[in-house]
């Protein structure tokens, strides 16, 4: 059986943010695991404009080739890990468009969530996502690394992470692992 792919996907896209930094320190985390075949997203990269589709996503009948090149990519993930910010309590616009491009591309997916942010380290806008998520008939963990004062642990342009940080993210990619291989047989007969 092959390892699930995990996409890592970076999911802010505005100029000067940290998430590709948050990403990359993940990156190696993710992959010294060995549960996943890891591949990295970074949403900037797609320039989705703001949902310019005629078709309702469940359609599937994409007239614009950034969708088709965003289909792609989110089908081709058995799971994800969001790296994002938290904007005025809630999650980036990019983010929210990105996921409302489509819908059967993102079911029986499990994800998991790298918040940060200050005081809040992005809990509320990794609350808000999961309750986004569900409606695709996605699965978002519990577990999670939040990240409390993101500046405060970028150093020359990179994110350090902590100790804490990174037992966090072991144990989140254990569980996501698991729920990505139990959801394996309802991915195969979907959509």
């Amino acid at each position: 059986m092959s390892l699930p792919r995990l996409h890592v996907l970076t999911a802010s896209t505005r100029p000067g943010r940290v998430g590709p930094a948050v990403a990359e320190w993940l990156l190696p985390l993710a992959a010294g695991s060995g549960l996943f075949d890891v591949h990295p997203v970074d949403l900037a990269d797609f320039r989705l404009p703001l949902l310019d589709e005629p078709h309702h996503p469940s359609e599937r009948d994409y007239t614009q080739e950034h969708t088709r090149r965003w289909s792609e990519s989110v089908a081709a993930a058995d799971a994800f890990v969001f790296v994002m910010p938290e904007y005025n309590y809630g999650i980036s616009a990019a983010l929210k468009n990105a996921i409302d491009y489509l819908y059967y591309e993102w079911q029986y997916k499990p994800v998991a969530f790298v918040s940060y942010g200050n005081t809040s380290a992005g809990l509320r806008a990794a609350q808000m996502a999961k309750q986004v998520v569900t409606t695709l008939r996605m699965f978002p963990l519990t577990e999670a690394v939040s990240i409390h004062f993101v500046g405060r642990s970028m150093v020359d342009g990179r994110f350090e992470g902590t100790e804490a940080h990174a037992q966090s993210a072991k144990g989140m990619f254990a569980e996501l692992e698991r729920v990505a291989l139990a959801l394996r047989p309802l991915r195969e007969t979907a959509g």
